[in-house]
């Protein structure tokens, strides 16, 4: 037998069987000591919060009962539609609304476009400017379209133009954010390229990033104009125009019967907007 046999030999003596293993006094487990402590005082904090949130809106109980009868009246009330008032006040109101939100969301890009090149780091490196960039867009966002249609009302009077500035002013940090994401995400392969022949930096922005963000452009503002149609119709409620003003005068007068038709109007509407949305996406994307 030679020494290279005897070595391995000696080898696979020394290899540790299954078998012959040792127990291991280890218990597994999924979550420690301190982990569940935590997990707990997570759950007993969220509770708790819900708890006081709930004693805090001081829900009436009998409201709250009467609730089922009192809609099956209102249902009673608002049939039959009244389709007669459609032609009459509805359809010119419902006008109104599509071109707030379609004026609301192209007003959007005069400044969310700027906005965008400006929050993007790979575009514009100063952080100061990506930080007042920023300050903008979530100043946008973080305030509801109502209260800008207050404000603008304050500004303009009421009317169509207040609602048009709304939705634009709102739109804003919504398009300039996810536009900003997408150019900070583009492939640099290109942008390199062009730099590398000495291209300008228009056109490194119109030949590099364009043609890369292109696609998430379309679908970002046509996401936009669709939201932008639901939100303007309750825009009218505070007077900014649009079919919130018919809405609100057929609610105060008690009219249900109406009521239910500009309900049924701006439902089919919204319907109509999605299918056009996804139908142009489809087309151009």
């Amino acid at each position: 037998m030679t020494t290279a046999h005897i070595n391995n030999k000696s080898h696979v003596e020394n290899i540790p069987q299954v078998g012959n293993m040792s127990h291991v006094d280890k218990e597994w487990q999924r979550f420690t000591s301190s982990e569940r402590i935590a997990r707990f005082a997570i759950y007993l904090c969220l509770v708790s919060a819900i708890v006081w949130s709930w004693q805090t809106v001081e829900v009436i109980p009998e409201f709250l009962y009467d609730a089922p009868a009192q809609f099956a009246d209102m249902f009673e009330r608002m049939m039959p539609l009244d389709y007669a008032f459609y032609p009459e006040s509805i359809h010119e109101a419902m006008i109104e609304t599509l071109n707030i939100a379609t004026l609301g969301t192209l007003f959007t890009l005069i400044f969310a476009i700027p906005l965008a090149l400006l929050n993007a780091p790979n575009i514009t490196p100063n952080k100061t400017l990506n930080w007042i960039a920023q300050v903008f867009l979530v100043s946008s966002r973080s305030v509801n379209s109502l209260v800008w249609a207050l404000l603008f009302i304050a500004l303009f009077g009421p009317g169509l133009l207040a609602g048009i500035m709304a939705i634009a002013i709102r739109s804003i940090g919504f398009v300039g954010k996810l536009l900003a994401e997408a150019l900070a995400e583009v492939n640099v392969g290109p942008i390199e390229a062009l730099r590398a022949t000495g291209a300008s930096w228009m056109s490194i922005l119109l030949k590099g990033y364009w043609p890369q963000v292109m696609p998430a452009f379309y679908s970002i503002v046509l996401f936009r104009w669709d939201i932008n149609v639901r939100e303007s119709a309750v825009l009218g409620l505070v007077g900014a125009g649009g079919i919130g003003v018919i809405l609100n005068d057929a609610q105060n007068l008690f009219e249900w019967q109406k009521v239910a038709m500009v309900l049924v109007s701006i439902f089919t509407v919204v319907i109509i907007a999605e299918v056009v949305v996804i139908h142009i996406r489809n087309k151009i994307i």
